[in-house]
């Protein structure tokens, strides 16, 4: 027994239960109790993927089955997994940096972070959303892949001690006019330069280390596969409604 007697009935796909009943006028009554929220059905009930249900919990259902619809429900799914892919490369990145090994684990934590963050942000799923969950669990790993790619070249660097430095700095002073709109541009090619490259590092570190980088492969592949199943719709053969079998008279 639920020891919380105001905590809201639990949907469980369960057999309906059947049963007869002796009315008042002594003739027989077919009785059919709704498999989710188990309350007697009294006169109609309808059919969801062989289960028997009443008619406000099919409404229910197939209001959690729909896939959302409207501009508001996708901006929110959009920003509810992104602010998951940043927390979720950020611990990438840091599992990663501090173990030296890619833990398959992780990425299934994100794919379920992003998963269920696009979801409760657009209040449902499909694949819409799917597709959204799965982009955005594989830039997550590009995100996390980012930091780690700038701490090798800076090791690269710092280890061939380049004897280039004064020549780089001739064409400083060049142009003053020009200096914010060519810090402005800048700014801006360097932004998508690193999205870029966010996006191409999960492919070439996978390219670049094969065939060892598979397992790398392996492992961002389970981190999409739980964001594309965290964000899916069931599927669900509705039928009905069906009219329950009127009163017969009791055998004597």
């Amino acid at each position: 027994m639920d020891s919380n007697p105001d905590a809201p009935p639990r949907l469980q796909f369960e057999n309906a239960v059947e049963t007869t009943a002796i009315t008042a006028g002594g003739s027989e009554r077919r009785q059919v109790t709704c498999a989710a929220c188990q309350q007697a059905i009294a006169d109609a009930y309808f059919d969801v993927s062989g289960t028997t249900v009443c008619e406000t919990c099919h409404g229910e259902i197939a209001r959690h089955a729909e896939t959302p619809r409207g501009m508001g429900s996708l901006a929110r799914a959009v920003v509810f997994g992104a602010v998951a892919m940043l927390l979720g490369a950020v611990l990438y990145s840091a599992v990663v940096a501090i173990t030296n090994f890619e833990i398959g684990i992780v990425a299934i934590a994100i794919g379920y972070m992003v998963g269920f963050a696009v979801r409760k942000g657009a209040g449902g799923g499909g694949r819409r959303f799917q597709v959204i969950a799965v982009l955005l669990t594989y830039w997550a790993v590009g995100l996390a892949y980012t930091p780690l790619a700038f701490r090798d070249i800076a090791a690269s660097r710092r280890e061939r001690q380049p004897a280039e430095q004064a020549g780089a700095a001739v064409q400083v002073g060049e142009r003053a006019e020009d200096k914010e709109g060519g810090r402005d541009m800048s700014v801006g090619l360097a932004v998508a330069l690193l999205a870029g490259l966010s996006l191409a590092l999960p492919v070439l570190a996978v390219i670049g280390s094969l065939p060892g980088g598979l397992i790398s492969a392996a492992i961002i592949a389970f981190g999409m596969l739980q964001a594309w199943r965290m964000t899916g719709t069931p599927h669900l053969m509705m039928t009905g409604p069906y009219r329950i079998a009127p009163d017969t008279p009791a055998a004597s």
